[in-house]
């Protein structure tokens, strides 16, 4: 199993991106109208600059004077954990658990082409055990 296939079952490539200068209000708006919880940040909608949380709203807007806005380059992680096409489906759930990330862009050729949440990594898995569990009781009453 490959990240390619976590991809594929997302159904959705879709990257939705927020320029580094977007104010943190329009963030919000954006995070509210998708409803998800991270935007890549990209200055041309294919390269990746960071990614913008939740996490980083609560936690780095904290002390700011005027937080709603703040630019999304000033609380936007830079250290991004990312993953590839090929790169196998455990790979990417130790990269979530080990570095404590809940949404890891998928990057091909320095381009973004995608990128999963935790939950989209653990519907995957479900739906496996399912069709797994599935092709086994069809075995035994076979």
């Amino acid at each position: 199993m490959r990240v390619r296939d976590v991809l594929t079952a997302k159904g959705s490539a879709t990257v939705l991106t927020i320029s580094p200068d977007a104010t943190v209000d329009e963030l919000l708006d954006m995070l509210a109208e998708h409803n998800v919880g991270a935007l890549v940040v990209s200055s041309d909608g294919r390269s990746m600059g960071g990614i913008v949380s939740e996490r980083d709203v609560v936690r780095k807007l904290r002390g700011l004077e005027h937080p709603r806005s703040a630019t999304v380059s000033q609380i936007m992680t830079t250290d991004v954990r990312v993953c590839g096409l090929e790169d196998s489906f455990g790979s990417l759930m130790s990269t979530m658990t080990d570095h404590r990330v809940r949404h890891v862009p998928v990057i091909e050729n320095d381009e973004v082409v995608g990128i999963l949440s935790i939950g989209d990594a653990v519907k995957f898995r479900m739906d496996q055990l399912e069709f797994e569990r599935d092709q086994l009781s069809n075995y035994v009453q076979g």
